[in-house]
C-alpha cells in the first residue's frame, strides 16, 4: 500500500516535471515579457523614453534639476537652434518606442551668450545639420529653451559651446533668467570665466574695444590734455617770472 502511494506521488512530480518542460519557452516569454513591462513603466514613470514635441511638454522638475536631453540639429536660425529630441532608446523595445512617438522640434537658444554678427556666422559654420548634440536645460520662457549646449569630443569629453563663443570674444555674457541663487552663480562663473579669458587675450569683439579704449585715450591725450598741460606750464613760467 505504501509502495503504491510512493509510485503515485513519483508519476505526479514526473508529470508536473513534463509539464514545465514542455511549457518551458512560455514560462521564459512571460518573464521576458514582465521584465520588458517593467522597464518600460519604469522608463515611462521618469519620462526617460518621452520624446518632448515642444518645450511646454518637458516637466518643470527637468528644468529645475538642469537634466540633460539628447536632440538632432534641423537647422539654425540667429541664435536659436531648432532640435529634434532623441530620447533614451532601450534596445528591447525600440520598435514599439518609435511607433508612439509624436513629430515635433525645439528650439533652443545658448543661455547667458549674446551673440556678435561674427558669432552667429560663427555657429553655422560649428555646427552641421542632423549633427547629434546635448542640451542642458536651464529656463524656459515661452515656446523657448535656454541651455548649454554640449557637443562629445572624443567620446569621453564634452565642448560647451556657450563658453566657447565666449571664449573666442564672438559674445558677451547676459542675463540667465529662472535660475535659483546657487544654480546661478555655477552656470555664470563659467561663462564669466570665458569672457574674461577673451578680453585679457583681446579676442573677437574684445580686440575692437581694446583698439576703441587705446584710440580715444590717444585722442584725449592729444587734444585734450596735452594744450592743458601746456597751458600749465606757461602759466608757472610766467608766474615764476614776475
Amino acid at each position: 500500500m505504501a509502495e503504491r502511494g510512493r509510485d503515485q506521488a513519483d508519476n505526479l512530480i514526473s508529470k508536473v516535471s513534463q509539464l514545465a518542460d514542455n511549457h518551458l519557452t512560455l514560462v521564459r516569454n512571460i518573464s521576458t515579457g514582465l521584465a520588458v513591462a517593467g522597464v518600460l513603466l519604469f522608463a515611462r514613470s521618469i519620462r526617460l523614453t518621452s520624446k518632448f514635441t515642444s518645450a511646454k511638454d518637458i516637466p518643470l522638475e527637468f528644468i529645475k534639476k538642469n537634466v540633460k536631453l539628447r536632440g538632432k540639429l534641423l537647422s539654425i536660425t540667429g541664435d536659436t537652434l531648432e532640435v529634434e529630441h532623441v530620447p533614451i532608446s532601450l534596445p528591447i523595445v525600440a520598435a514599439f518606442q518609435s511607433k508612439f512617438h509624436s513629430q515635433g522640434t525645439l528650439f533652443i537658444r545658448l543661455a547667458g551668450v549674446e551673440l556678435t554678427p561674427s558669432g552667429k556666422i560663427w555657429l553655422q559654420g560649428r555646427l552641421q545639420p542632423s549633427q547629434m548634440l546635448w542640451f542642458q536645460l536651464l529656463n524656459r520662457e515661452d515656446s523657448v529653451l535656454d541651455c548649454f549646449i554640449l557637443l562629445d569630443r572624443l567620446g569621453f569629453f564634452s565642448d560647451c559651446l556657450n563658453t566657447e563663443i565666449l571664449r573666442q570674444g564672438l559674445g558677451r555674457t547676459v542675463h540667465i533668467p529662472g535660475l535659483q541663487h546657487a544654480q546661478y552663480w555655477k552656470f555664470y562663473k563659467r561663462l564669466l570665466r570665458a569672457e574674461v579669458e577673451a578680453q585679457k587675450k583681446g579676442k573677437g569683439l574684445w580686440k575692437q574695444e581694446n583698439w576703441l579704449r587705446v584710440t580715444s585715450h590717444r585722442y584725449l591725450s592729444t587734444i585734450i590734455i596735452q594744450p592743458v598741460k601746456c597751458l600749465i606750464k606757461s602759466i608757472t613760467y610766467f608766474w615764476k617770472k614776475k
